[in-house]
């Protein structure tokens, strides 16, 4: 019910701020989701035993989302005085693995964070796209694998998912979030939204992957408590943060960017 509740809550809040608040409202609510996605994972990275990245990570982070410039200069940097402050801690064997942790997580995060960004200026359309085909292929995910999950997908890091539940996290993607890029973007074909949805959907489920894989080896169960039914934010966005990447980059560079340039 928690779980139910909850998602009742933000999933109206999420789709205001998406498709109609204005851009000031649209950024404050998107670094705060950044800024909490990376809390989490710095947790996370600490449970390794290298030490949490500390301020850093955050302003660089906050840097990258919002920088309009070379975005390598804003990882460049970062990785250079990461490296340097490591370098003060008493066990030097240490000073590497965590310069990496930071850097890693102001790529995965703020990178990810950062597409969205993309995404709503070429238009919200095409952000609403990228959150549903993580919610409605989680939602089909969960259904079908819970009834009819039968071969496990990946057991050693996630016990509970099965390839049924993969499977219907694609179909149902495919039919509902593919049936709204086709409408909201007009010039995405249907077998363009196909192909894309199915590619972005498999992403997410491996980014879904990933984060368990990282709490799996920190040694925690959630990445926070933070959504009652849910766990943490991290938890709730992992496979996002997979599926926006995929999408901006197919939305800049893909078949419908050469359609809009008249190609």
């Amino acid at each position: 019910m928690k779980r139910v509740l909850t998602a009742a809550v933000l999933i109206p809040i999420v789709v205001y701020v998406t498709l109609a608040a204005n851009y000031w409202v649209f950024a404050a609510v998107l670094a705060a989701a950044a800024l909490l996605s990376y809390r989490e994972y710095d947790a996370i990275a600490a449970g390794f035993g290298f030490g949490a990245s500390g301020p850093l990570g955050y302003a660089a982070g906050i840097a990258l989302l919002f920088w309009r410039g070379d975005a390598w200069l804003i990882l460049l940097a970062a990785a250079l005085t990461a490296f340097a402050l490591a370098m003060r801690m008493d066990d030097l064997a240490k000073a590497l693995p965590r310069a990496a942790l930071l850097v890693t997580g102001v790529v995965y995060i703020f990178g990810a964070w950062k597409c969205a960004l993309g995404l709503h200026g070429l238009s919200p359309h095409w952000l609403m796209y990228a959150l549903l085909v993580s919610w409605v292929g989680d939602i089909g995910a969960y259904y079908v694998g819970r009834r009819f999950g039968r071969h496990r997908l990946a057991e050693r890091v996630s016990p509970k998912k099965s390839w049924e539940g993969a499977a219907a996290s694609v179909v149902t993607a495919v039919l509902i979030a593919g049936a709204y890029l086709v409408h909201f973007v007009p010039y995405v074909g249907i077998a363009e939204a196909i192909l894309l949805t199915a590619a972005a959907n498999a992403a997410g489920q491996l980014g879904d992957l990933c984060e368990s894989a990282m709490k799996r080896g920190a040694g925690v169960k959630d990445s926070g408590a933070i959504l009652p039914g849910h766990g943490g934010f991290l938890d709730r966005v992992d496979s996002t943060l997979f599926v926006m990447p995929v999408v901006y980059g197919w939305a800049i560079y893909g078949w419908t960017q050469l359609r809009t340039q008249g190609l």
